[in-house]
C-alpha cells in the first residue's frame, strides 16, 4: 500500500480529531481512517459543497471547481473537509469546470460516511457489498477493515466505475469491481455478510434481501419522493427473507437513476379550482413532522414554496393517482386554505397524521425504523408490529 504520507497533512489530523469528536468515527475505525486517504480517490478536479452560513441560508451550496493542479492548498483543504464533494455531473455528460445541472457522483461527507460505516459494523473477514463505488474510497476503508477480497462494489456507470477501480488498485486494495445496476446487487459475490449502499433509495430491491444472509446486515439511506431528504435505516435480515430495523441517521444522498422524482406537471393534476377549506395545521408543524409526514403519507410528491404575495404554501400531488392538493395561509397566524381533488383527499390525510403523531408526543426519528419485505416496505414506531397509519 502507499506510504501513509498523508498523515503528516495538519488538515488531515484535524478532520480526524473532529470526526471522532462528533461521535462519527469510532474508536476501532481510527486505523481505518489513518491507513486510507481520501484524497487518493478524488479527482484533480472537484466541486466541494460549501455549508451556507448566512443568515436563513438554504443548507448548502455547491462552490467553483477547485483544481489540484492549479490550486493544491485549497484542494487538500478540501479533501481533509467534512463536506461532500461533487466528482460527476448530469451523469457524465458534463465539461468544463462550471458546475453542471444534477450532481450525479460524489466523494460522500466523511462524517455520513463513518457513521454509516459505524451502524454497518463490518469486522474483518466478513464479505461485504458496497452498492455504489463512486470515488472508491468506500470501498477502499471496507478493504482496509475486512480484507481486499472480501469487498465487492458496484456502480452503474462505467467511466466511474473505471476510475474507482483504478485508483483502488493504485494502493493495493484489490476489492472485486463491477459495473452493473447495484440495484440488481451481484449475487455472484453472496450471500454477503454486509451490505452497504451509498445512494439514496425509494424502495428497498428484493434482490438485496436475497444476496445477504440471515443475520447480515443491510445499510441504506432511504426515502419517499415526499421529501428529497434521505435516512439511514439498519435493516437486519431474518431467516424468512424480510429485514427491519431502526432508523439511525437523517441524510441526504444522490439517488439511484432509476428512483430520480419525474416531478408531476401540475397541468395534468389541476384541472379546475374548488371551493376552499380552512386549515389549522400551520407550516411550521409541517417542518417539524416532516420526517413522518413522508413515510405515513405514501406515493406523494410535496413541494414548500410561496405565493407572489410572499404568503406560505405548500403543494401535494399523488404518484399513483391525479389526486393533488395546494395550501396557503395567507395570515401569519390565521387559518390555512385548502384546495384538494381527487379520491385521494391528501391533506385530510396530512392532517390525521399529524394529530396522530402529536397524539403519540411528536417522537424523534429514534424511535422509528423499517420493515422491508420482497413485496414492498411499512414503517413503523417503536416495534414492526405497530405500524404507521397508512399502511
Amino acid at each position: 500500500m502507499t506510504p501513509a504520507a498523508h498523515q503528516e497533512r495538519p488538515s488531515r489530523t484535524e478532520l480526524g480529531r473532529c470526526l471522532i469528536a462528533s461521535g462519527a468515527l469510532r474508536s476501532d475505525w481510527v486505523p481505518t481512517f489513518s491507513a486510507v486517504d481520501r484524497a487518493w480517490f478524488l479527482p484533480d478536479v472537484m466541486w466541494p459543497f460549501l455549508p451556507d452560513e448566512q443568515p436563513g441560508g438554504a443548507g448548502a451550496a455547491c462552490s467553483a471547481a477547485v483544481d489540484r493542479r492549479t490550486d493544491p492548498a485549497a484542494w487538500y483543504g478540501h479533501a481533509d473537509s467534512d463536506v461532500s464533494i461533487v466528482t460527476q455531473w448530469d451523469d457524465g455528460r458534463h465539461q468544463g469546470l462550471k458546475p453542471g445541472t444534477v450532481p450525479t457522483s460524489s466523494s460522500s461527507q466523511p462524517g455520513v460516511v463513518y457513521q454509516m460505516l459505524g451502524a454497518l459494523d463490518a469486522e474483518a473477514g466478513m464479505t461485504v457489498f458496497d452498492a455504489g463505488t463512486g470515488t472508491g474510497e468506500t470501498a477502499g476503508l471496507l478493504a482496509h477493515r475486512c480484507g481486499a477480497r472480501q469487498v465487492t462494489t458496484c456502480d452503474v456507470d462505467q467511466a466511474v466505475s473505471n476510475a474507482a477501480r483504478a485508483r483502488l488498485q493504485g494502493h493495493g486494495l484489490h476489492v472485486g469491481a463491477v459495473t452493473a445496476d447495484a440495484l440488481a446487487g451481484h449475487a455472484e459475490g453472496g450471500p454477503y455478510d454486509r451490505f452497504l449502499c451509498t445512494f439514496g433509495v425509494r424502495a428497498v430491491p428484493a434482490a438485496w434481501l436475497r444476496q445477504v444472509r440471515a443475520g447480515g446486515v443491510i445499510v441504506v439511506p432511504y426515502g419517499t419522493h415526499y421529501s428529497n431528504r434521505d435516512t439511514v435505516v439498519r435493516l437486519t435480515v431474518h431467516p424468512d427473507g424480510t429485514a427491519s430495523g431502526p432508523f439511525v441517521a437523517p441524510v441526504e444522498f444522490m439517488k439511484a437513476r432509476a428512483h430520480r422524482l419525474r416531478w408531476p406537471d401540475a397541468e395534468e393534476y389541476v384541472t379546475d379550482w374548488p371551493k376552499p377549506s380552512s386549515t389549522h395545521v400551520r407550516p411550521d408543524r409541517l417542518a417539524d413532522a416532516a420526517f413522518v409526514l413522508s413515510h405515513a403519507v405514501p406515493h406523494v410528491a410535496h413541494a414548500a414554496d410561496s405565493n407572489p404575495d410572499g404568503a406560505p404554501a405548500v403543494w401535494l400531488y399523488s404518484m399513483t393517482d391525479r389526486s393533488w392538493a395546494a395550501v396557503t395561509w395567507p395570515d401569519e397566524h390565521g387559518p390555512g386554505k385548502v384546495y384538494q381533488r381527487g379520491p385521494r383527499r391528501l391533506w385530510d390525510a396530512v392532517e390525521a397524521v399529524c394529530g396522530w403523531w402529536g397524539s403519540q408526543g411528536c417522537p424523534g426519528l429514534e424511535r422509528f425504523g423499517l420493515t422491508v419485505t420482497p413485496e414492498g416496505a411499512a414503517p413503523w414506531l417503536d416495534s414492526p408490529g405497530n405500524v404507521l397509519p397508512g399502511w
